[in-house]
């Protein structure tokens, strides 16, 4: 698992107080960052929305659907 002060190869950091500003786009519901896995992860909409150099991208079409 990454921890807060280093990034998997090939990534920009994401800035963690970014994520106190971002809702689901689906729910307007908190969300769950993983930093392994560079994504935004919406609990309540099962969907995990990616982080692609540092950028959030929060498009339901872009998002994985999660358990």
């Amino acid at each position: 698992m990454t921890d807060a002060n280093t990034t998997p190869a090939n990534t920009t950091p994401f800035d963690r107080r970014m994520l106190e500003s971002l809702v689901c786009p689906v729910t307007q519901a908190t969300l769950t960052y993983d930093a392994e896995k560079m994504e935004l992860i919406s609990k309540p909409a099962h969907l995990a929305f990616p982080i692609r150099d540092g950028i959030p991208i929060m498009l339901v079409s872009e998002a994985r659907q999660v358990e």
